[in-house]
């Protein structure tokens, strides 16, 4: 046997070795034992490499964090039993393990961050948002002469999607408010100074009110609006922050698809009417009326990409259970079976299972955190799978609430996106992450 041949035997007896290595337990374990690791105060957890070998384990904090019960900063371990942490106070912790105290083998660095409960929503809300501004929707022709028709709006360059916040320098929210303004310069021959926000940029714009010699009025050719309102699905209440979230993906302006900008508003409880059945190809929706002078149960301060947030003083009505339940990190929700709670009659909330298909692994804010399928035959049967207004159901899995309902596959009803609770804590002001943090299966929907 040549030389060449040689190396070439003993290369892939070693190719060999490191595949058939791969596939034992503790090289399993090794590569799954984690860098980082985050704990909530009073959490306990368990770290497994399952290697018969000695260690030596240094905590530099462990008044922060207490390994195997133990309150010394430095001990000896055997790895071939698991590992216990338990968080003790809120802080950053850092573990290191060096093989029969000498060779350094796995740092672990723990972030621990106070305990946290919310009450799980469900119900079906309303939503009065309004605007911080006056929002453009459209453009129309103004009939300046029997001859001629144009748009004063489109021909100074305003464009669907801007946002009117002052009108001659003076701050504008309100629609009723415009057409005396408009009135006045066109009576007066002169122009309105517009100051527009436009994809975050401010902008100055002059337009001259033309007279309709059909409606008698002077016009600046703009469709407007300064609110909008709808229905979702609250997804939690924080107590201890008199926070709660909702609906899971942002609200748009109907016309222009554009993230409306919050000038305030308010949610309400609403009635869940009937149900249009969701079907292959054509997403249903829940038909829910609310009073428009119905009582507020929360403030509205924040429109996202993960829902809507803002104050809320107490407990809602008509919830599931008034207990309130702990949050899971992004990496503990894992396939496998789940719940949501909903509303799909009336006021009430039930539950109903689901199965969590696919989770993806996140580490900054992302709306499309796991794949879910409804399999409760009940929910099925009365609303084909997710339909319009479930968007914000949350989720919850072995006890803890994990996330919310988001979208719905068009061509699978039964299927559709969630996202992870921890983006849509974050967008109320809870942080569960150290700061700075921050292929498509099926056509997708808002389930909201």
């Amino acid at each position: 046997m040549s030389s060449n041949q040689r190396k070439r035997l003993i290369g892939l007896v070693l190719v060999l070795f490191v595949c058939l290595g791969s596939l034992t337990t503790p090289f399993r374990s090794f590569a799954s034992f984690p860098e980082e690791l985050r704990l909530f105060t009073g959490q306990q957890t368990h770290l497994k490499l399952a290697v018969p070998v000695s260690a030596q384990i240094t905590v530099n904090h462990p008044e922060i964090l207490k390994v195997n019960g133990s309150t010394e900063h430095s001990f000896r371990v055997d790895l071939h039993h698991p590992i216990s942490l338990e968080s003790y106070q809120a802080g950053k912790a850092e573990m290191k393990l060096k093989l029969f105290g000498a060779i350094p083998f796995k740092t672990v660095k723990v972030n621990v961050v106070p305990d946290l409960k919310v009450v799980p929503g469900g119900q079906t809300i309303g939503v009065k948002l309004k605007s911080a501004g006056i929002m453009v929707v459209g453009h129309h022709l103004v009939a300046v002469s029997d001859e001629k028709k144009s748009s004063p709006g489109e021909e100074a360059k305003v464009l669907l999607g801007d946002l009117i916040v002052k009108m001659n320098g003076k701050p504008i929210q309100d629609v009723s408010k415009v057409a005396e303004v408009v009135k006045e310069a066109g009576e007066a021959k002169k122009p309105i100074s517009l100051t527009i926000v436009r994809n975050h940029e401010t902008l100055e714009i002059a337009i001259v009110p033309a007279y309709d010699i059909v409606d008698k009025a002077y016009r600046l050719g703009l469709y407007i609006r300064d609110s909008a309102a709808g229905v979702g699905t609250l997804t939690f209440y924080a107590p201890d922050q008199g926070v709660y979230g909702a609906l899971g993906h942002v609200i748009t302006d109907m016309d222009t698809q554009s993230p409306i900008v919050v000038g305030g508003g308010d949610i309400v409880h609403s009635n869940v009417t009937s149900i249009s059945k969701s079907q292959n190809g054509e997403p249903g929706e829940k038909r829910a009326q609310f009073s428009r002078e119905s009582k507020s149960i929360g403030n509205i301060e924040k429109n996202t990409q993960f829902g809507i947030f803002g104050k809320m003083g107490d407990s809602p009505d008509h919830g599931f259970s008034d207990k309130a339940l702990p949050v899971a990190f992004a990496e503990e929700v894992k396939e496998g079976p789940a719940h949501i709670y909903t509303v799909v009659n009336g006021q009430k909330v039930e539950k109903f299972a689901i199965d969590i298909i696919h989770v993806a692994k996140q580490e900054y804010p992302q709306t499309k955190g796991m794949v879910i399928k409804i399999t409760d035959p009940k929910l099925i049967d009365k609303t084909g799978g997710i339909v319009q207004g479930m968007s914000g159901s949350p989720i919850i899995q072995n006890g803890k609430v994990v996330g919310a309902v988001t979208h719905v596959f068009v061509n699978d009803p039964t299927s559709g996106y969630g996202c992870f609770i921890e983006w849509m804590l974050q967008d109320a002001g809870i942080m569960l992450r150290p700061s700075g943090t921050e292929s498509n299966p099926a056509e997708e929907r808002k389930a909201g």
